[in-house]
Formats: structure tokens, sequence, C-alpha cells
């Protein structure tokens, strides 16, 4: 028996009755799907269906994780009200801007509202605190207009596209972009970097990928052992320019300036730069060494944010060889030459190089006004800086020994040298039973550690040793 079009018409008929039918269903179980839920708390504040939501970004580097939620934290407590931040769940939700979550959550139901994701990050050498991973939160805008602030910090599988992230959705745009505007403001406001001591690099510390804490310093004058008036030649420069900062910018005098610390190693470069952290308790200083030179850049930018600043490099010969040298002149001198002409005369940062080959630096560094403008040198100490450099390792001890021949059988060492050949005779000492609070080092000790020095099996030590 065949199908009429009668037949065809009716099946027809009850096909387009189920599906809408289907669809009704599916509506009413999504209008209390978890998913709308997360939707519905959203555009509920705003006023303004699903199309109708504008969303306003802004990237922050992964370091400004702490400065970015202390930020969102001020512009909520400017607010006055309660603040109620909620989450997201949901997988890949790392990986999708909010707009796109949200778009995903209402036609398959991935995403829903969850709890607040929080972490820690170090604000400090020794502090950390509690900050949003990925949140949530209503609030308004400063003419009263309703948004949804969101705060996402860095993940760090994401490696250098790591970034903290600020979203601000709310029904148009200029609303929106004048909250993500308050929150930078704020955020330079609510700086946990300013008066710290940086160091560009990989840190194992708290997940801080790309900046590390460091303690600063505290080391007297009389702990730097260099030759008579080489230390206050390089306060006046470094240090006198810090203190009347403001009336040489006044006099339209620059301040920006740049030291260069030659000599062997282990003459006590790094001390010096040491002493200098400590000396300007205030400043900023960020330190590049080794594979971190490459984050140049970025050193120069924050150190003009965080101005009084010190950027110090460290070897800088490994990323300034003059350009006619083998292997010289690579892309890293040129982004050093950039950033230390791309900082202001009137900007308070001192570039601080240290090198130990003076002789293999591109000219345009060594030799231009305005990126190096004291070169010191830091030589191997003479007898009366060696007898001062076993007076100052010596304070922990009670040194008995006769220096005189040791100074004498030293001509040449390095600071790195005297250091190590007291550290061994106290060794000695204490293998062969000294006691006592402060260990007693006398001749004997002394003497067997020098000898231990001299020893041809120990040349390769004396050389790292600078001596």
């Amino acid at each position: 028996m065949g199908i009429t079009g009668e037949d065809r018409s009716l099946a027809r008929g009850l096909a387009g009755d189920l599906r809408k039918l289907v669809q009704a269903a599916a509506f009413v179980v999504d209008e209390d799907s978890p998913a709308e839920e997360l939707i519905g708390r959203i555009t509920g504040h705003l006023g303004v269906g699903f199309r109708q939501i504008v969303l306003v970004a802004q990237e922050f580097p992964p370091w400004e994780h702490a400065n970015v939620h202390r930020a969102v934290e001020g512009f909520l407590a400017e607010r006055g009200a309660e603040s109620d931040w909620f989450g997201v769940t949901g997988a890949n939700r790392t990986n999708e801007e909010l707009t796109g979550m949200l778009s995903s959550a209402r036609r398959h139901g991935t995403f829903e509202l969850g709890a607040v994701d929080m972490t820690t990050v170090a604000i400090g050498p020794e502090t950390a605190a509690e900050v949003i991973q990925f949140g949530l939160v209503a609030t308004t805008a400063p003419d009263g207009s309703p948004v949804i602030v969101a705060l996402r910090g860095p993940i760090a599988q994401h490696g250098p596209t790591a970034v903290s992230r600020v979203e601000v959705l709310a029904a148009d745009r200029a609303t929106a972009g004048l909250v993500r505007d308050r929150i930078d403001h704020l955020t330079r406001a609510h700086d946990v970097l300013r008066g710290q001591v940086l160091a560009f690099g990989s840190s194992e510390y708290r997940g801080n990928e790309l900046l590390t804490f460091l303690p600063r310093p505290t080391l007297a004058a009389e702990q730097v052992v260099l030759p008579e008036g080489v230390l206050p030649a390089i306060e006046n420069h470094i240090v006198g320019i810090a203190e009347h900062a403001d009336r040489l910018r006044a006099a339209g005098q620059h301040l920006k300036r740049g030291l260069l610390l030659h000599g062997p190693p282990g003459t006590g470069k790094t001390h010096t730069v040491r002493y200098l952290m400590s000396r300007l308790s205030d400043s900023t200083v960020i330190v590049l060494t080794g594979a971190a030179m490459r984050f140049i850049s970025k050193a120069a930018e924050l150190a003009r944010r965080l101005q009084p600043s010190i950027l110090v490099v460290e070897d800088v010969d490994l990323v300034a060889e003059d350009r006619t040298m083998p292997g010289g002149g690579g892309s890293l001198l040129f982004s050093l030459l950039d950033a230390m002409d791309g900082i202001g005369a009137d900007a308070d940062v001192t570039f601080v190089l240290t090198t130990n080959r003076p002789e293999a630096l591109e000219a345009a560094l060594r030799d231009r006004p305005g990126r190096v403008d004291l070169a010191v040198e830091i030589p191997r100490p003479d007898a009366e800086g060696r007898r001062k450099l076993f007076e100052l390792y010596a304070r922990g001890v009670d040194l008995k020994a006769d220096l005189e021949p040791v100074i004498a059988e030293t001509e040449g060492v390095t600071a790195s040298f005297v250091k190590e050949l007291l550290r061994r005779a106290v060794l000695h000492e204490m293998r062969n039973g000294a006691d006592g609070e402060r260990v007693r080092v006398g001749d004997k000790a002394l003497g067997t550690a020098l000898t231990d020095m001299w020893d041809s099996r120990n040349s390769l030590t004396r050389s790292l040793l600078g001596s």
C-alpha cells in the first residue's frame, strides 16, 4: 500500500511539532541549568541582554599580579559597597576570553557558576599575599553604572606569554573603559615593587616566573675596602645626585647617570654594588645577570616607572662586546644601548655596569656621553688593603696570627682570595678541636691555609678567585 501525499503532509507536520516540543523542553531545562545561572548573574546585574554586553580588557606583565589584585580591591573599596566575588568552573577556561566563555556556556553548557580561584604570590623577599587567580565581581563604575570586573592571574604553563589580565563587562564601551583606566591608575598607586631589590630571571619562589624579590644588603662604608678616594668618588657621583635630585632637576640638570666598575674577578665590584644598594635604601634596584640579560628592555621600563632606581647589569661584556670583535655586536647590545638612551635625562635612574674586560666593551657604550659618565677601576688590594680585608673578614673570630708575613706573601691576590684564606684557617682550627664562641686563629692555621691555597693543585681555585 503506497504513502499518499496527505500522509506525507501529516508526517511533516508531526515532525515539526516534535521539533518545537524538543526545543521548548530544552529551553525550559536551560533556564534552570548552572550555565544559565552564571549568565543570568551577569546580565541581571548589567541590566542588558547577553548580546549587548561590551568587554574592555587590559593585560599586565605576570609580575604585576599582586599590584593588579590590590588595584581591583582598591577600586571596590572606593565604591563603598560590600564585594561579592564569584568564579567560573569548566575545562580550558584559562585559554578563552570571558565573553567567549559565556557564549560557550550558553550554547553548550561548558562553563558554570563556581568558586573563586585563589593563589599566593610574593610581595617581598620574605612576605607573600593571597590574591585572586580567577574571579569576577559585580560592582559599579564611578558614574554609578553597573559593571562586572574579572581578574585573571598569569598561568605558569603559558611561559613567556603568561599575563595578568583585567576584563570589564558593561552595557557600553565608555563605561567599561572608564573602569579599566581607573584600575590601571590604582595599579601604580598600590605598587608592591617600588623600593624593592628585584632580579629578572626564572624564579622558584612561589611560582613568580620572571621577577624575584631579593633581600636588601646592609653594608657600612668600612666594610668596603677600596683604594683611598675610590669609594667617595663613587658616592659623590651616585648618592650625591640622588640626595639633590629635586634641586638639580629644577636647575635643568640631568639626573640619569651611568657607572662602570671594572677590574679583575674577585676584587669587589659586586660588593661595591651591594654597598650602593644599601646606601640608597629608598631606591628600587633591578639586577640583571647571565641569561636574564634578555629582559633588558623590560627592566629599563620598570626602572623608569619605579624611579628613583638603580639598574645593575653584571658582566656587561657578555652582551656589550665590541662590534669589531668576532661574535660582538649582538642584538642584546642594541637593546642595552636603546634602553640607556630611552630613559629621559631627568629620570632619577642609575645604570651600574660591571665587567672584568673593559677593553672588550663596545666603544658606543664606553665613550658616548650620557651612557657611562664615570668609569672606576676596582684593582687588586695593596698591602694596606689586604690588612683591612683580614681585619674585616675576621670580625667573627679571634685572630691572633701575625699578619705581616701573610700580607707579604699574598701580593697580587683579590679580596675573594683573602676571604677564602681566612675561612680555611678557621676550618683548620675547628678540625683541631677549637671551641668557644669565637674561634681562635693562630699563625699555624693561617700558614697551613696559605700553603694549601698556593698548592699547584689549587691553581683552578686561585683562578676562580681572581688571583
